[in-house]
């Protein structure tokens, strides 16, 4: 990874010579390094480039039947409420959402995400405002990610959501 300062730490995050699985590590460390509203905006992007240059994760194999509920909830919910369950879960804060969030499995996990994309798109979750501009970071991640293949964009995004929230089993 060449990081020669902060303003293009995400830049060349890696080249031809890079290696599958150091791509991925570097993509997953710089997701990592993002501040929570950056890592979800990152997200946001990520999931609205589903079906052009990143790859959807396959819904269909997750149980959205553990997460329906959640998201029933988060739909009763302000704006404002909606928004700062998202924050706790990326945050790892210990909530009621983030604990049920921490026992699901990834794919469940990816398919959350991905339908909390769908609902922020309808207006029926927080939306991302229309004046809102992704900060350099995400923007450079972002194009990173749709320079992977099929298989490190998925990967990428597993680790970037499957330590998300509290499992409340851990130690």
């Amino acid at each position: 990874m060449n990081v020669t300062t902060e303003s293009n730490r995400f830049t060349n995050i890696f080249d031809s010579s890079t290696n599958w699985e150091n791509g991925v590590t570097a993509t997953t460390t710089s997701f990592k390094s993002l501040s929570v509203d950056d890592q979800l905006a990152l997200l946001w992007c990520v999931y609205t480039e589903m079906g052009r240059s990143i790859t959807p994760a396959a819904p269909g194999a997750a149980r959205m039947q553990f997460a329906e509920g959640v998201l029933n909830q988060i739909k009763q919910m302000s704006h404002t409420q909606q928004l700062e369950v998202m924050r706790d879960i990326a945050a790892k804060r210990n909530t009621q959402i983030s604990r049920s969030y921490g026992i699901w499995s990834v794919n469940t996990k990816l398919a959350f995400w991905f339908k909390l994309s769908e609902l922020m798109a309808q207006g029926l979750v927080a939306p991302i405002p229309s004046s809102y501009k992704p900060c350099a970071e995400v923007i450079q991640l972002l194009e990173a990610i749709k320079e992977l293949d099929f298989g490190q964009q998925i990967t990428v995004l597993r680790n970037a959501v499957v330590n998300m929230g509290v499992d409340p089993f851990a130690d």
